[in-house]
């Protein structure tokens, strides 16, 4: 059995991830948020936990014994990603799955909308540092970045760190899907970022 801690367990990816996950024996979930407790769940498979993704005495008690670690969040992106590698490496948990966002590098061409890079958006530069702590940590990570996220159709293609981004969209059922294969597969994307949009 996989165990799993989902850190922004009630945001809309959190969520999408858990109900991928929900009804899969193969998996002991564990959910973090501010408000997890509050989450209408009630499995024997999951665990809700209220939490601070900033502090680290709320993660080191979730931490021990992950297998996975999936991390969407909104906020202080690279504080957050400092505790959470931290926290990561002092209680010997290695994969970590971090949401980020497309144009962090960017590699979206004017065809898919060039004004949603970096260098035309400095928003972007927090997702950018988080991704840097990400891949400095020594953990073994995998960074995703998606389009604009939706619930529409679920066929999405995957792009390499230094690959064009391929489209502006992405339903969170196909992030979901992406995740699952990477919490499934230790080797599949690792150390490296990708991202993830609709064709």
């Amino acid at each position: 059995m996989k165990k799993v801690l989902i850190i922004g367990a009630s945001g809309s990816l959190g969520q999408a991830l858990t109900k991928q996950l929900l009804n899969n024996d193969d998996y002991q979930l564990t959910l973090f948020s501010r408000s997890a407790t509050q989450l209408n769940i009630d499995a024997s498979n999951v665990k809700l936990v209220d939490g601070n993704a900033s502090n680290p005495n709320d993660l080191d008690s979730v931490l021990q014994g992950q297998d996975a670690v999936f991390v969407a969040l909104s906020g202080n992106l690279p504080k957050m990603a400092t505790t959470i590698t931290n926290a990561m490496n002092k209680e010997h948990v290695s994969r970590i799955i971090f949401i980020s966002s497309m144009g962090i590098y960017n590699e979206i061409p004017e065809s898919v909308g060039a004004s949603g890079n970096l260098a035309h958006n400095p928003f972007l530069q927090q997702y950018r540092d988080a991704a840097d702590i990400v891949e400095q940590s020594g953990l073994n990570y995998t960074i995703i970045r998606p389009g604009w996220f939706d619930n529409g159709s679920t066929n999405y293609e995957v792009t390499g760190r230094n690959e064009p981004f391929g489209g502006h969209d992405v339903s969170r059922a196909a992030i979901a899907d992406l995740v699952t294969k990477l919490i499934n597969d230790d080797h599949l994307y690792s150390k490296t970022s990708v991202g993830i949009n609709r064709p």
